[in-house]
């Protein structure tokens, strides 16, 4: 479970924990992260 929020015009992506994973400049480009991080982690 990830969340993503917001800020100054960026998006900043947490874990469960609520612990900093990345920082992306869109929401689309923040969840293709997400799919190579949770590949990486795996």
């Amino acid at each position: 479970m990830y969340s993503m929020r917001n800020v100054n015009g960026h998006i900043q992506v947490y874990d469960y924990r609520g612990n900093f994973l990345f920082s992306a400049d869109t929401e689309r480009e923040a969840r293709e992260e997400l799919e190579s991080y949770a590949e990486f982690a795996a």
